[in-house]
């Protein structure tokens, strides 16, 4: 989710257009005057958002769930699905495969378990790696 703030765009096409005028020569001090107001826009923006956050907790407002929050609810979710699920899979396989069915089940539930995992804590991992990276 990007928000776009319309006064940090001016001060880039201010920027490029400088630029333009006054040719390459300039560019270096150009790009760190202009890296010097998004360094300050970024900087507003965190203690605005940290000040908002502050505000909520003191209302008492529960704080929103962190990745390993909802990383446990995702595990529990599947493994609770599973096992419900392997019920009448177990039965199924047992009437038509006989005891090789009921191997050939469970290895496919514990195979589902361990594939979610093994996933889902990289996926997360790559989520946290990207939004730390924004702040680059």
């Amino acid at each position: 989710m990007a928000t776009h703030d319309p006064d940090l765009k001016k001060e880039l096409d201010a920027t490029l257009q400088t630029r333009k005028e006054l040719g390459p020569e300039y560019e270096s001090e150009l790009v760190e005057s202009f890296l010097e107001k998004l360094d300050q826009n970024v900087d507003r923006r965190v203690r605005r958002q940290l000040a908002e956050q502050q505000m909520q907790v003191a209302r008492g407002a529960r704080p929103r769930r962190t990745d390993a929050t909802s990383e446990f609810w995702q595990r529990f979710a599947v493994a609770v699905v599973s096992l419900v699920l392997a019920i009448p899979l177990s039965a199924i396989a047992v009437a038509e495969a006989g005891f090789v069915g009921l191997v050939v089940c469970w290895a496919g539930v514990v195979g589902v378990n361990a594939v979610h995992g093994l996933v889902l804590p990289q996926r997360l991992r790559g989520r946290a790696e990207r939004r730390e990276g924004d702040w680059d």
